[in-house]
């Protein structure tokens, strides 16, 4: 049974960084990419960042450049990713997601989500 279980979340005052993990089993972790999602407050889904498992390539998208960084343990089955300067418009349940492929703009298809770790970013 494939399992993704995130933590890390919590309050943050703006400014402040954070770093979320995910461990995964369940499955072969080092042979597929692995995603970051979130999603605000009353809006939609927005992928984030993936790490994938052939050359380790890594994207991000724009929001995310410069502040996010993803990264992975496959020794561990982890995946990680650490925010700095985090904004109130950072607050969101941040996800972990296996797989997925990249459209040339962001990553969809993944196919199995964890049940996310909420991140309140606030004074």
């Amino acid at each position: 049974e494939v399992q993704l279980v995130e933590s890390g979340g919590g309050l943050v005052q703006p400014g402040g960084s954070l770093r979320l993990s995910c461990e995964a089993s369940g499955f072969n972790f080092g042979g597929y990419a692995m995603t970051w999602v979130r999603q605000a407050p009353g809006k939609g889904l927005e992928w984030v960042s993936s790490f994938n498992n052939n050359g380790g390539r890594i994207r991000y998208a724009d929001f995310a450049k410069g502040r996010f960084t993803i990264s992975r343990d496959n020794a561990k089955n982890m995946v990680y990713l650490q925010i700095l300067s985090l904004r109130p418009a950072d607050t969101a349940v941040y996800y972990c997601a296996k797989g997925g492929s990249f459209s040339g703009r962001e990553y969809y298809g993944m196919d199995y989500w964890g049940k996310g770790t909420l991140v309140t970013v606030s004074l």
